[in-house]
């Protein structure tokens, strides 16, 4: 493939929405590195009140393009929620979320957790939380905890967490009208936007919550919570955001939606080069107010790879933040099946589907043809290295099965419903 392939941009000045979240970075260094320049493209970058607002943005045009939750464009596909065709052609990160508990709680679970020298060992699972939440319950009090959208990673990974500790964290049943996924909880979970967690948290409204960073190390500064375990843990390497635009903009434009990957290619890569000697950069980038905004040492915390988790208790966690290594900004389908295969656990899909259909499903979002044609036109331009994404000629879309869970449960991306079998707590083929 010759440079010349990809012919000038049909649009060249795109609007781009996001959360204020460490992971909307490869957006943020795209833009000050001049990455979208380069590409003939105009960007201007605006932070969204909430993931519904910039959804929205995307499916009535205001935006051209997102940061997204990885269950946005697959929701909105099939329908959960709002209705649109969400694709994308770009994962925009590996990793990056964790777990907090109130104070009160942690002194509480302590009690369960074995410890090693003085602190706790790691990873620290639901189990230790089970006996705190009984607790509650057997007082009449529901125990309740903050995620930040329905169809968020952070919602199937908080309830990945307390269902692998034993803890129904509930069920959806959007035919019958529940879309609050309460049914059988024994944990409730509600949507808290990510900046308010801190303080939702301190009034005592929630008693944990699964969150992005800087919001789970704001906590530890403040002294108001403990962050007891990183979505690494959960499942290590786990894809997390997506960038999102419509099917039709990317039909309407197709110059300028490979370009748009480009340039977000060239920024993740910088965001990882020479074992992350960049992220320092990205930090001072990320803490102005028109990105993420706050102190730096807060982002810096887990961007620069470690973890505080109990103050004082800073770990290293290299891995904490990936935008480029192990291939993550490749979207795999495998990706996009998993997703779908908790939506399905949770009864956000009501009932049953062939494994077919969630290959299909994954398909139609996922679109690893946009992101090869972007890559091959930079190891063309000499910008970047075959060696830094996949075999194209030989790449199914499926990783292979991956083990690394919290629970030992293996994901093989083949094969959805015999997944979903070995799930204890979760819907297998029941509509409720």
């Amino acid at each position: 493939m010759t440079h010349a392939e990809v012919g000038e941009p049909e649009k060249d000045e795109l609007r781009f929405g996001f959360i204020k979240l460490t992971d909307m970075a490869p957006i943020a260094v795209a833009y000050e590195k001049g990455y979208f320049e380069d590409e003939g493209l105009y960007v201007t970058v605006e932070a969204q009140a909430n993931w519904k607002v910039l959804l929205d943005g995307v499916i009535d045009g205001k935006l051209d393009g997102a940061h997204m939750l990885a269950g946005q464009p697959l929701a909105a596909t099939i329908g959960f929620g709002t209705e649109a065709h969400i694709v994308t052609p770009f994962s925009m990160d590996l990793n990056g979320n964790g777990i907090t508990v109130s104070n009160e709680i942690w002194e509480m679970m302590k009690e369960h957790i074995p410890m090693e020298g003085g602190k706790p060992v790691h990873p620290i699972k639901a189990d230790y939380l089970k006996p705190v939440v009984d607790k509650f319950r057997s007082e009449g009090k529901p125990f309740k905890m903050g995620m930040v959208f329905p169809v968020s990673t952070h919602n199937y990974e908080l309830r990945y967490w307390l269902a692998a500790g034993g803890i129904h964290p509930g069920y959806y049943a959007p035919h019958k009208g529940h879309t609050s996924g309460l049914i059988d909880a024994e944990a409730q979970l509600s949507v808290t936007p990510p900046p308010q967690m801190p303080a939702t948290l301190e009034a005592g409204t929630i008693y944990g919550y699964c969150v992005g960073e800087p919001w789970n190390q704001q906590a530890v500064f403040k002294g108001i919570g403990v962050p007891v375990i990183t979505d690494y843990e959960i499942w290590k390497n786990n894809p997390e955001k997506v960038f999102g635009m419509t099917k039709g903009f990317t039909e309407k434009y197709p110059n300028t939606t490979i370009r748009v990957v480009k340039a977000l290619l060239r920024a993740a890569k910088w965001l990882d080069e020479n074992n992350n000697a960049n992220r320092p950069e990205a930090v001072k980038i990320l803490s102005q107010p028109e990105y993420v905004g706050g102190d730096y040492d807060v982002i810096a915390n887990s961007m620069t790879g470690t973890f505080e988790y109990e103050k004082g208790d800073k770990r290293e966690v290299p891995d904490f933040n990936v935008f480029f290594r192990y291939f993550a900004t490749y979207p795999y389908y495998s990706d996009a099946v998993w997703y779908l295969t908790q939506m399905r656990r949770w009864g956000q899909i009501s009932e049953k589907k062939s494994d077919d259909w969630y290959f299909e499903t994954a398909k139609k979002v996922y679109r690893p043809d946009i992101y090869a044609t972007a890559a091959k036109e930079l190891i063309a331009d000499g910008i970047m290295d075959a060696s830094d994404f996949p075999d194209f000629t030989s790449e199914s879309g499926f990783r292979p099965p991956q083990t690394e869970f919290l629970d030992d449960v293996t994901y093989d991306g083949k094969q959805p419903n015999a997944y979903l079998e070995k799930l204890t707590i979760g819907l297998k083929d029941e509509t409720l």
